[in-house]
């Protein structure tokens, strides 16, 4: 097998212009067109991992197969190419960091002081070549998180420029910048963008291509101007213009012959034009669906939607399948309560009650539970969301007076939410959840086998708290089915009403598994439930 390719991805001017999602456009054309891809992010906070962080200050964290807790781009990555991530593709400065200070504490450096340079940016080359030197993939694109002249992206950067010396042409460097437009003259600016490029110039790296981000076409003036002034080639500065759909990106990247670009560059043959026909046929159904429905997403972090990114896009992939434009109403589960429930889910199509540990806000969601039971309003809830279907179902059908989740309330009389016997002694937060993939087994004739057309699936976990088997047989009696099991501990990990016309909750993340390619069937299900209830309506 030839010598792996690496591409770099780099950002300027400001950070949200989309890094993540060049990267999996670009990856998906290079896939599209027969290559073996896969995607890193490199990010430079000093946390180990995401796992501890609040929603509000990055959004979701994603939990890959083998349980690694990381950024939310990793979910544009798997939904883009349809394939797994894992541990190697989320790289942290605090990792980084603990990785070499461990190496010193035990001898490894033989004395020596331990630097920035060599070791640290030995770690990080380290970590960027792991996926190239598996020998499974032909290209590998990394994403550098934040913008070049942040202190904290500087070893990023510099790790960068080494291995453009180490690798020559099996690596290259792609810059997204920004081309602002200013109202009061008119004008597209050039300037932050050849100010972005002249700081990664001087860290000794020059951009190879140029994607440039803007609200209206550069023309090609600009793209001359930026040519000259950032030192690429005129075909190598791209223009990105504003989707209506992140999906719509590989698209516009092909038109601008990103892929091509790329290719040329690294020596790949550029043969057929990428194989995009199942791509196409979902943004066809994405851009003209034959119905509409409204669903209501009850949480307590929907001022930032990033926080649910996987769910959000997941009811994307669902919708499709459907032939099916989703509407999303964020409702905030503080917001909602028995007296005006009714006021904000009376028009909704079906609900669903998202993931989020924590007190706050989980009145909200029992209030959530019990409406859609009570009024046989399609409701998936995930996580967190079915376990306050299982406190709301024991409150109210089993009558257990102050049953809850020993997490709410430790000195409940009746915890049909426990915490796991393994996490009681558990101090250390980070990384400690039940995470990662994990076994089910479906009870037949169940909503779920009907949905996933299996006896056993695996989804992805990241919790400590369980339903309480002590119980099981409590709920089952009163109309509650436990339809998807643990095979090895018996776990409740799926539990659902039959009477009810579609009702369900999981203890798993299902929305970390949706792909453009194969969109989930749990969410599939869910939003077809979701149009017989608007027309049943």
């Amino acid at each position: 097998m030839a010598n792996t390719k690496y591409i770099f991805v780099t950002g300027g001017v400001t950070s949200s212009l989309g890094k993540g999602i060049i990267s999996s456009s670009l990856a998906t054309l290079l896939q599209a067109r027969g290559y073996s891809v896969t995607i890193q992010k490199l990010d430079p906070y000093i946390n180990i991992d995401p796992g501890t962080l609040n929603p509000y200050e990055h959004g979701e964290c994603f939990v890959t197969e083998d349980g690694a807790e990381t950024d939310l781009d990793l979910g544009h990555y798997e939904r883009f190419l349809n394939r797994p991530t894992s541990q190697s593709n989320n790289v942290t400065t605090g990792r980084i960091y603990q990785s070499v200070i461990n190496k010193e504490r035990a001898g490894a450096y033989l004395g020596k002081t331990v630097q920035v340079i060599p070791h640290i940016t030995d770690e990080i080359k380290n970590r960027i070549q792991i996926l190239g030197n598996t020998g499974e993939f032909e290209i590998v694109i990394t994403e550098i998180g934040g913008t070049v002249g942040d202190i904290e992206a500087l070893p990023y950067i510099e790790t960068v420029r080494q291995l453009r010396w180490e690798l020559g042409d099996d690596c290259l460097v792609v810059h997204l910048t920004l081309i602002p437009y200013l109202p009061t003259t008119g004008e597209l600016k050039t300037k932050p963008t050849q100010h972005s490029v002249k700081l990664l110039q001087e860290s000794g790296v020059q951009p190879d291509i140029l994607v440039c981000r803007a609200e209206r076409s550069i023309g090609e003036d600009i793209k001359k101007k930026l040519a000259l002034f950032c030192n690429v080639k005129k075909e190598a500065v791209i223009e990105s213009l504003d989707a209506s759909t992140i999906y719509e990106v590989p698209i516009l990247m092909q038109k601008e012959k990103l892929d091509k670009v790329v290719l040329q560059r690294l020596n790949l043959p550029v043969e057929a034009e990428p194989d995009l026909v199942r791509w196409k046929d979902f943004l066809y159904k994405l851009k003209y669906p034959q119905s509409e429905v409204t669903i209501g997403l009850v949480g307590k972090y929907v001022e930032l939607k990033d926080a649910y990114k996987s769910i959000s896009e997941s009811i994307i992939h669902a919708g499709a399948a459907n032939d099916c434009k989703v509407h999303v109403k964020w409702i905030h589960s503080e917001s909602v309560n028995d007296e005006n429930a009714a006021t904000h889910l009376g028009n909704l199509d079906a609900v669903l009650v998202a993931p989020g540990f924590g007190e706050r806000g989980f009145v909200g969601k029992i209030a959530t539970v019990k409406y859609a039971r009570e009024q046989h309003l399609p409701f998936l809830g995930i996580c967190f969301g079915m376990q306050a279907a299982v406190i709301e179902f024991a409150q109210n059908v089993l009558q257990l007076a102050g049953a809850n989740s020993s997490e709410v309330d430790p000195k409940t009389p009746h915890p049909v939410i426990d915490l796991m016997e393994e996490q009681k002694k558990v101090t250390n937060y980070g990384g400690t959840m039940r995470l990662g993939a994990c076994a089910c087994d479906l009870t037949p004739d169940s909503l779920a086998k009907k949905i996933y057309k299996r006896s056993q699936i695996s989804e992805r976990h990241r919790h400590r708290f369980e339903f309480n088997s002590n119980y099981k047989e409590q709920f089952e009696a009163n109309g509650m089915l436990a339809s998807g099991l643990n095979p090895d501990t018996g776990l409740v990990e799926i539990v659902e009403i039959p009477e009810h016309p579609w009702f369900m909750g999981v203890q798993f993340h299902p929305e970390y598994k949706s792909t453009v390619a194969n969109p989930h069937p749990l969410f599939v299900s869910f939003v077809a439930a979701a149009v017989t209830h608007s027309q049943e309506k």
